[in-house]
This record gives structure tokens, C-alpha cells and sequence, in this order.
């Protein structure tokens, strides 16, 4: 496995506060493995940006009553201070927006063009004499055709799922003015023409492994052989601009524009410090030791398996491409979906106010979307979240560190040796921490969690059937050796929990003597040596006080 790890996760679109689903989706399980890789010693870069182009951040900018420019900024600072309250690691942070993005943007559509990949064509839009424009997808509101849902957009339909065009959509009417007298009219539009990189598209898809089997399934339902060819202009002025002449009145449509912010900020990242080169980590042989990961929801899939891919493909450079896209199913909220443009759902600012960040991902990554749609429900999310983080893992540290501070002075003891009981404790942590590496490595996050659990619940287990309390007046270095393991093992507990819930993990780690640095705490190796080693001996241990204080459903009355 190579050590240099590029990951992204989807650019979450900056129409307003995320929700649960969008955290899940595809944020939380990137820094979860960024931050795994990064205790294994791997060259990790972790960027993400806020998606801020397009029709909805054109409404939503109206509807506040500021310029898109404005809106952005607002939407895009209030962004990054959630993900920083949620933990979310970010090597860089940046903006579709930016300058870097703009100008890559414009160098793809001129290399693609060059090329003989891109066509004008004349494609018959939405027309509102009321609003005295042409009405872009998202603008155009109707009944879907496919399933009869009667808010579908311009260019997807929210209750099936299906990617539409403002013109298919029954009885259409105005996003703007709900006006529906509307007209068709011809409009100039440039397409990319990825019928005709099917082959090369197919060759890739060919060479890619460890992708989620229905990520592999849907990329290949797009690659058929009468694959679309792709408009990517809008009729909009809020975006990159086209640089052909005639196209000084729209913009590059975002889905053209967003995958390549990856690299854009990655730019960024490396113009903003010493010694950094984003070539090495997208292109030609200076990238050939990077890994790329790309973490996104399934709505995403073929935008990142064929309309990111043909751009890079099609421009002819030596562009790295995606080893592994990493998809997600829906979090669904008691049944219905959520939904940002709705206001439907548990939403991440609300989230915050109410619980320390850490409940809520532990408990998104344990119910993680992976293989179907998983459901978001209140009870369910107290009882787990009481019974994971209070019962098991809290109380295990709260039993360890209160019968050392009553026995031992608040100390690691030194005396005793190993008997059969840590011997046997030690294969067994030593067994759960390397089949908990390979789920991280898989990128299996629920698995990763339900292994993360059966580590707590086998040291909570040692540590009553130990039982060192029962030993202290007749055998003290026998309870001496077992409280010293029960904290050995302690630790390793809070260590491989850190990617998941980084906060609890440096405060369990603080609490058991671990020297406080701002590096990260590294991964546990050579585990049957550090369960029965005397390393930590004579370490001052933090206080036995509650490590996660139990929740109740009147907490969460805000998401009923």
C-alpha cells in the first residue's frame, strides 16, 4: 500500500447549514480515514471546499437579499466553522469560487476543446416572460415524469431519484416567480462530448478496485453505448466564465466546475506554505506514489465516474485520476429523507448546540450508510449512544482510573508479573486491533466501529474478570499487574478510537497519563507488548470522573 493518501470528500453545497445525511454522506467518513492514516505514518492531504456556483446559490442569494458573492462568503465561513466544531481534520479547506479554481476551470474547456471534445449546440430551454429570462434547471419547478413528485427540480428529481431536464418536467412553473406561463426557446450551449471518450472512460473503470460494489454498478449503467454527451454551460452570471465568444452571457456549469475545485485547492494548499508541490499529488510521474480516495453520496457517482474522469481523460494531460471512490447510501430521517433546500432533517449547527460533536460521530459512523439507506432516529440514537460511549467505553475508563486513584495513589503500579489471564487478554486486543486496522484500511466503517466496541467490551471484560480489587489485601502485586494492564489496555482502547471520535480519545488518553502533543497519537503496534509492558510505570493519572455522561431522548426533542 502506498504511503502518500490524496482525500477528498464531495464539496458540500453552500445553499446553507449541512445536514446529518451530508456529514455521513461523505465529510465524516473522509477525516475518519484521513485520520487514520495519518496514526499509521502515511503522507496524508485531506481538502475539501465549499461547492459555491449554480442556480440554487443564485436563488438563495435573492431570497436573503445579498449578491452571490456575498452570500458565499457568509455561507462558506459559517461552513467551516461547523466542520471545525465537528473535528473535521481538512489539510485545506477552499472555496469552487476561488481564483484557482476559475482559471483551472477555463484551462480544461480550452484543452477539451483543442481536443475536438467540446460542441455547440442549439438546446431548446425554459423561457419566463415574467421574469424576463431564461430559467436554468433549478430555476424550473414541476411534476416529475418518472414518478409524479410534484416539487422536482430542473435537473433531478428529489423523490426518485432520476436526473431530469427542465423541459421534461409536467406542468412547469417559475423557482423565481411561481409563474407558469413559460415558453420553450433555442439557446447556444456547449456540450463535452463523452460519447466520445466512452471507450477510455470503460478502459479506466477497468483498472480501478476497491470501490463499493454498487458504485462499480452504477458507473457501468452510464457507460453504455449511448452514453450522453454533457451540457456545461448555463445560462447564468454567477460562475466561471466561458472564454469563447458568443458566451459572454453564461457560465460553465457546475458540475464542470466542482470536481476540478479538487485540484484547485490543492493548489492552494501548496501556494499557502514552504516546500509543498500539489504535482505530486495529481500529476504525471510526480503523483505516480499517490493514492487518491474520493468519499461521496451515491446522488454524486456519475459525476465523479464519468464527468470528472472524461475531463481529465480528455484533456490530455497526465492527470492522476481516482484509485477509489468510496460511496454512500441515504441517512434518512425517521422514514423521509433529509433535505438542506426542505429544512428536513437534524441539521449539524442544531446538532452542536444540543451534544459534544463526538456522540454524534461515533454514532453516524456505527449506522454508516455503506450498503443501503440507514435511518436516523432519536430513541434508537440515545440508547446507542448511551449504551457505546457512557456504558462501555466511558465506564471502562472511569472503573480503571477510580480503583488505581483509591489502591495506587492516583500511579501506574509497577509490581507483579503477567499471569495467564493478561496473556490471554493480550492476543486478544492484539486480534481485535489488527482485524480493526484491515476494516480501516477497507474503508468498512461500521465494521471499523463494531470492532472499535468489541475491543471496549473485551477490556471491560479483563477488568472484571481480573477483578484486582478482590486481590489488594492478599495478593498485592497481583492486583498491581492487573490494574497496570486494564490501563495498558485502557489506552489502546483510546487510541484506536481517535479517528472516530477524536475529543473523547485525547481526553480518555489525557486521563491516563499520555503526555499532551499536538502531534497525532499514533497507532497502536507490537499490542501484546504494550498490553503486558511496564513502560507506563509510575505515570500520574488523571481523576476517575465521568468520561461521557449519559444523554436523554429530551435532548434530541428538536429533532422529533
Amino acid at each position: 500500500m502506498t504511503n502518500r493518501i490524496l482525500i477528498t470528500s464531495a464539496l458540500p453545497y453552500v445553499n446553507g447549514v449541512k445536514h446529518l445525511g451530508n456529514l455521513v454522506g461523505s465529510l465524516l467518513p473522509a477525516d475518519v480515514h484521513a485520520r487514520f492514516h495519518r496514526q499509521i505514518g502515511s503522507d496524508v492531504l485531506f481538502v475539501c471546499a465549499t461547492d459555491e456556483h449554480g442556480t440554487p446559490t443564485e436563488i438563495s442569494a435573492a431570497r436573503a437579499g445579498q449578491s452571490p458573492q456575498r452570500f458565499c462568503d457568509d455561507l462558506h465561513a459559517l461552513q467551516a466553522d461547523i466542520y471545525r466544531r465537528f473535528g473535521l481534520s481538512f489539510d485545506h479547506f477552499g472555496r469552487s469560487s476561488a481564483d484557482s479554481n476559475h482559471a483551472l476551470t477555463q484551462h480544461f474547456y480550452r484543452r477539451l476543446d483543442a481536443a475536438g471534445l467540446i460542441a455547440e449546440r442549439t438546446v431548446e430551454q425554459i423561457w419566463s416572460p415574467a421574469d424576463g429570462r431564461y430559467l436554468p434547471d433549478r430555476y424550473v419547478l414541476g411534476t416529475c415524469p418518472h414518478c409524479g413528485g410534484r416539487d422536482a427540480r430542473g435537473d433531478q428529481c428529489d423523490v426518485c431519484g432520476s436526473l431530469l431536464d427542465a423541459t421534461d418536467l409536467i406542468e412547469p412553473r417559475s423557482a423565481l416567480s411561481g409563474e407558469t406561463h413559460l415558453e420553450r426557446r433555442g439557446s447556444r450551449h456547449l456540450f463535452l462530448r463523452q460519447s466520445a471518450l466512452r471507450e477510455a472512460l470503460s478502459g479506466w473503470l477497468d483498472t480501478r478496485s476497491g470501490w463499493p460494489p454498487f458504485v462499480g454498478s452504477l458507473a457501468r449503467s452510464w457507460l453504455t453505448d449511448d452514453l450522453q454527451d454533457r451540457c456545461i454551460t448555463r445560462d447564468l452570471s454567477w460562475g466561471v466564465r466561458v472564454p469563447r465568444p458568443g458566451f459572454e452571457d453564461k457560465v460553465f456549469y457546475v458540475w464542470f466546475d466542482a470536481p476540478i475545485a479538487y485540484i484547485a485547492a490543492t493548489q492552494d494548499w501548496a501556494a499557502a506554505g514552504p516546500d509543498r508541490d500539489w504535482r505530486r499529488w495529481w500529476w504525471g510521474d510526480a503523483a505516480r506514489d499517490t493514492r487518491i480516495v474520493q468519499f461521496l453520496g451515491k446522488d454524486n457517482v456519475p459525476f465523479h465516474t464519468v464527468g470528472f474522469p472524461a475531463t481529465l481523460i480528455g484533456s490530455g494531460e497526465p492527470w492522476h485520476t481516482a484509485d477509489v471512490i468510496k460511496g454512500f447510501h441515504w441517512l434518512t430521517h425517521e422514514g423521509g429523507k433529509f433535505s438542506t433546500s426542505r429544512g428536513r432533517g437534524v441539521f449539524c449547527d442544531d446538532a452542536l448546540d444540543v451534544l459534544p460533536a463526538d456522540l454524534w460521530r461515533w454514532w453516524l459512523i456505527a449506522n454508516a450508510p455503506e450498503t443501503s439507506d440507514a435511518d436516523f432516529q432519536p430513541a434508537r440514537f440515545v440508547a446507542d449512544v448511551n449504551k457505546d460511549l457512557a456504558d462501555v467505553f466511558g465506564n471502562l475508563l472511569q472503573r480503571v482510573l477510580a480503583f488505581a486513584h483509591r489502591s495506587f495513589d492516583g500511579r501506574v503500579p509497577a509490581g507483579g508479573a503477567p499471569s495467564a489471564l493478561e496473556t490471554a487478554a493480550a492476543s486478544d486486543i492484539a486480534t481485535h486491533v489488527a482485524l480493526l486496522r484491515r476494516h480501516h484500511e477497507t474503508r468498512e466503517f461500521r465494521r471499523a466501529a463494531a470492532e472499535t466496541r468489541a475491543l471496549w467490551s473485551r477490556a471491560n471484560a479483563y477488568f472484571q474478570e481480573a477483578a484486582p480489587w478482590s486481590a489488594l489485601r492478599n495478593d498485592r502485586p497481583r492486583a498491581e499487574a492487573a490494574t497496570r494492564t486494564a490501563l495498558n489496555i485502557a489506552r489502546i482502547c483510546a487510541l484506536v478510537a481517535w479517528s472516530i471520535v477524536p475529543d473523547l480519545a485525547e481526553n480518555a488518553l489525557g486521563k491516563l497519563g499520555e503526555p499532551a502533543t499536538p502531534t497525532t497519537p499514533p497507532w497502536p503496534v507490537e499490542v501484546e507488548r504494550l498490553v503486558l509492558g511496564t513502560e507506563s510505570v509510575g505515570r500520574p493519572l488523571g481523576g476517575g470522573d465521568v468520561l461521557v455522561r449519559r444523554i436523554g431522548l429530551e435532548q434530541l426533542a428538536f429533532a422529533a
